[in-house]
């Protein structure tokens, strides 16, 4: 599938200091047949590949490293992107173009190396250590996680936002957004007082709402006493995330906020269709 070239990018934008991790490992067996020989990152919505939209928007808001993790027809993701994305047009012509706004593309192949995805929390261990190289150290152990089968064409990847988490002490912070019909009880509580994410029991009658897959996230979070599972994930070891975020929202260290933009769960072909109306 041919990849739209990437048409401008903010010229206020700069490069963000922190990595990206989008989540494209799985089978995406609701949406089958299409997916049967494309994987549901790659499904065309309005006329480019669905993760070239997160792509796109991570670029924008400066992102210069991604890594992308895989699983179920995972070459073809790889072929599709290879390892560079975003070679823009010049704002002035008369300078050369930088290599500030070219975005690197890395891989975590958990279907080559494991034969299967290795879930939320399984992936991003297992990719720490693309996010964070030892050459490199570990800077301020924050980046971005989001899903590449959310459809989200207006979120914004600001810096703003990464200095605010970065400061925060938090391991977590999530983009929250009222509950689509397919998940009616929602995932998480927020407290509009403090901006903290809740566990809330099934009893609470606090409302919940749908985490929209994307978040801020300390790496911290995938270390103990939060996550027993090793950097790198040699075993393979598969792993929910929320579990995870759900032992630190209890202890204060998850913070939320309501998104109220367009935002789509692409888990149907009817969705899809809809999106592509």
């Amino acid at each position: 599938m041919p990849v739209t070239p990437f048409k401008s990018i903010h010229p206020a934008a700069q490069p963000s200091p922190v990595p990206a991790m989008l989540l494209a490992a799985g089978r995406g067996e609701r949406m089958r047949p299409l997916t049967d020989t494309c994987p549901k990152p790659l499904l065309p919505v309005q006329g480019k590949p669905l993760m070239q939209w997160h792509l796109e928007a991570l670029q924008r808001g400066g992102c210069q490293q991604v890594v992308i993790n895989t699983a179920w027809l995972e070459d073809l993701i790889v072929q599709t992107f290879n390892g560079l994305f975003g070679i823009q047009p010049l704002w002035n012509k008369r300078e050369q173009l930088s290599n500030s706004y070219k975005m690197t593309l890395q891989y975590s192949t958990e279907g080559r190396d494991f034969g299967a995805a290795l879930e939320t929390a399984g992936g991003i261990c297992r990719a720490l250590p693309l996010l964070f190289p030892p050459t490199d150290g570990v800077g301020r152990g924050v980046f971005w996680v989001l899903a590449a089968d959310v459809f989200t064409p207006g979120f914004v990847f600001s810096s703003d936002a990464v200095e605010r988490f970065a400061a925060s002490g938090k391991l977590a912070h999530l983009w929250l957004v009222p509950n689509p019909a397919h998940n009616p009880r929602g995932d998480f509580g927020l407290d509009a007082a403090t901006g903290l994410a809740l566990n809330l029991p099934k009893d609470d009658p606090q409302p919940r709402y749908t985490y929209c897959t994307i978040g801020l996230y300390h790496r911290n979070l995938f270390a103990p006493p939060w996550c027993d599972v090793v950097p790198g994930n040699s075993q393979g070891v598969k792993a929910a995330l929320a579990p995870l975020l759900r032992a630190a929202m209890d202890q204060g260290r998850v913070s939320a906020e309501l998104y109220a933009g367009a935002w789509t769960d692409v888990g149907t072909p009817e969705r899809l269709a809809q999106l592509n109306a």
